[in-house]
């Protein structure tokens, strides 16, 4: 196995691949033709969908939203049919959020709809770009992974 010393990523090279992923996210999130959605309802509904059930208390906790927004954001998705709530059978004061059929049938669509859009925008490159892409898949997973682990 050969040793490739790391790279040292100056402060502008870091800001700019911060800054061309968050405007990739931002393009995608924007693909869904759903506009009643705010950024925050967003995020939410899709940690609801990929993790429910969860408790309201542990939203707030992966989320990073206090519990007063997140319940105002919970009111919003449930009123529009995306999510339930679910009263705790053991203890009364423990509310249990889940996707309902809607919600996850519009999640599905999407991230359809975003995956098409990023195909369609991936098509447009090189086959040289495409291929560095696929490269950098695995670092970027990883990068993701620390990032979740506080960094």
């Amino acid at each position: 196995m050969n040793y490739v010393p790391s790279l040292e990523f100056e402060t502008e090279t870091v800001d700019r691949l911060r800054t061309v992923l968050a405007k990739a996210n931002r393009r995608l999130r924007l693909t869904h033709s759903d506009d009643d959605m705010s950024p925050s309802q967003r995020e939410v509904f899709g940690a609801i969908v990929r993790n429910g059930p969860l408790r309201l208390s542990e939203l707030a906790s992966s989320e990073g939203i206090n519990t007063t927004m997140l319940s105002r954001i919970v009111a919003k998705l449930e009123e529009r049919g995306l999510i339930t709530r679910r009263l705790d059978a053991r203890d009364g004061r423990v509310v249990h959020l889940s996707a309902s059929a809607q919600g996850v049938a519009l999640h599905q669509t999407m991230r359809h709809e975003r995956t098409l859009a990023l195909r369609e925008a991936v098509e447009q490159l090189t086959p040289v770009q495409q291929r560095a892409l696929v490269d950098a898949l695995p670092a970027l997973e990883e990068l993701v992974e620390l990032l979740r682990g506080g960094v």
